[in-house]
């Protein structure tokens, strides 16, 4: 799969252009901001200025969908693409889309679900093909280019358009405050005086194709801590298990460097160096992007691909900004100033809540490379092991009816009780993550088959616990952001406690659809298993909209 345009869209400038030039003149978006209407304390941030979002407004779409809506016109604007076009798929990385519109939490959920934001958006782009959300935490934006690459390579569309968007509001900032995860000062990553990460707000796109250009995904991996929620393994070992299955081994000396995710947390950085180290690349250089956009969530894995593929066109490893002196136990090849470099990979990784980790492998094409894959799309022959539905009012395990004396909420606890029972955090669990434990318990009590992977889809994201975090959050006179409750308003955590209840290290994926589209999800898991080259898999839909609402329709699938 190849890049075809692009176009990033932050404080620093409206174009990739703008955006690269201001990276390599080492200048930053990072500022302080005294109390306002996203942060009752003072901030490090990179945020728009009035002025800028004025400029960046359309009538009728909310400030996110335009944010994105914008980047993504510029980036098909100079791919110059039919979007109407069945084979083209329209692809939103975000972390919390439309949350701004979760103000008083009486609002209908359609109002700040992600997969209603992505519909707006192709809308007024006019993609006619149905929109899919990549909602992967931090990962997301990574995790939405593997996806693209998955279905352009496999021959289910030609063109992807991957955007990734965040917007700063008051939900998210007191959610990072309230884990102690913010500087007061601007980022430093990776080094012995970091102290925390710095938010930012920014939309990046990409326009992929097919058929040829100048630089090319040639590999991309997605595998699994097992280990927390929200705390990185401290051998890093999902990002370990992401590097090692780009199976980059062979092109070592042709890597310029790493673009590492780089929070400048203390446990992150930790964290990926120590990957680094274990999978043997200590002498590639590295770098990470956080000291000028600050963390832009949903728009950093796709944003900080761009600004790297360009730093190769140019013979160059970006400057770290903040750094100074290495602070993590593992040595890596680390700079404050720019660096000249004339080689043609380069390997971009990124971690999140939930144990994700992710990596990708670019190329620069020569000229006598340039070709298309040409692969068919892939159908695969997989069997169901076994399945489990539950909803509101019932439970079945491969077809036979589970008894139950209770229904709604209760009857959750009441399998958990019957059939799981030894995992005590289960009550500590937001309600999407509760029916994704007893829903992965009842597929996986006979123990016969263990899966490699974990990926599941639904429509309401995380909404139920976004509106529980948000009722500590919204009173003006008792503000009190809860930590507990922030680490579950990402969806993708539900596949994170089910990883670490099982010890499952492989992919982890969490996409949201307008609706429920079989077609659109066989096409979705055939292409993982086929690019994964898994035997085995958790995969379904499972949404929860209340305590009276809520569907798991869960296979556990295996390949023969």
């Amino acid at each position: 799969m190849h890049f075809v345009a692009d176009n990033i869209i932050s404080p620093l400038g409206n174009t990739t252009e703008l955006n690269f030039k201001a990276v390599e003149a080492g200048r930053s978006a990072l500022q302080h901001f005294a109390e306002d209407s996203v942060s009752t304390e003072p901030y490090v941030a990179a945020k728009f200025t009035e002025e800028q979002r004025q400029s960046l407004e359309i009538a009728e779409l909310t400030r996110f969908e335009a944010l994105a809506a914008l980047s993504a016109k510029e980036a098909i604007g100079k791919a110059g693409i039919d979007v109407s076009a069945p084979n083209v798929v329209f692809i939103l990385s975000t972390t919390k889309a439309n949350i701004e519109n979760l103000h008083s939490g009486d609002e209908p959920a359609e109002a700040f679900i992600p997969s209603v934001a992505a519909q707006h958006i192709a809308n007024y782009l006019g993609v006619t093909t149905k929109p899919l959300v990549v909602c992967n935490a931090c990962i997301s934006g990574v995790a939405a280019i593997i996806t693209a690459k998955r279905l352009v390579d496999g021959g289910r569309f030609d063109y992807a358009i991957v955007c990734g968007a965040d917007v700063l509001s008051r939900f998210t900032v007191s959610g990072f405050q309230s884990l102690k995860a913010l500087s007061a000062d601007e980022c430093r990553p990776f080094d012995i005086e970091r102290n925390g990460l710095n938010l930012g707000e920014a939309a990046a796109t990409i326009v992929f194709s097919s058929s040829t250009g100048e630089f090319s995904i040639e590999a991309g991996t997605i595998r699994n801590d097992a280990f927390h929620i929200s705390s990185p393994s401290k051998n890093g070992e999902g990002a370990f298990l992401a590097l090692k299955a780009l199976d980059a081994e062979p092109y070592l000396e042709d890597i310029a460097f790493i673009n590492a995710h780089g929070t400048a947390t203390l446990f992150n950085d930790q964290m990926e160096a120590v990957a680094i180290e274990r999978a043997g690349l200590t002498d590639i250089p590295v770098n990470g992007l956080k000291g000028y956009f600050g963390h832009t969530m949903g728009a950093a894995g796709i944003l900080e691909t761009i600004i790297s593929k360009e730093a190769l066109r140019h013979g160059l490893v970006l400057a770290t900004r903040g750094f100074e002196e290495t602070g993590t136990s593992a040595e890596i090849n680390l700079s404050a100033v720019n660096r000249p470099v004339v080689k043609d990979r380069i390997i971009k990784m990124i971690s999140g809540f939930g144990g994700g980790n992710a990596a990708i492998l670019i190329r620069k094409e020569s000229e006598n490379a340039l070709q298309s894959n040409g692969a068919e799309f892939f159908d695969s022959c997989l069997t169901t092991v076994h399945h489990v539905a539950i909803d509101s009012q019932s439970a079945s395990l491969d077809g036979q009816h589970i008894v139950c004396q209770s229904c709604g909420r209760q009857m959750l606890v009441e399998l958990y009780k019957r059939f799981i029972a030894d995992y005590p955090k289960y009550y500590k669990m937001d309600p999407l993550c509760r029916l994704g434990l007893v829903a992965s318990g009842l597929l996986l009590k006979e123990k016969d088959v263990e899966p490699q992977a974990i990926i599941l889809f639904n429509h309401s994201s995380s909404s139920v616990a976004d509106r529980r975090y948000w009722a500590t959050v919204s009173a003006p006179d008792n503000s009190f952001p809860s930590p507990a409750h922030f680490v579950y308003t990402l969806p993708n955590i539900v596949t994170g406690e089910i990883a670490m209840r099982y010890g499952i290290h492989g992919e982890t994926a969490f996409f949201i659809l307008p609706d429920r589209d079989e077609r659109f999800i066989s096409d979705i898991v055939n292409s993982i298993f086929k690019d994964e080259g898994l035997n085995s898999a958790i995969v379904g839909w499972i949404d929860y909209s209340d305590d009276e609402l809520y569907t798991a329709d869960l296979l556990l699938l295996s390949k023969t």
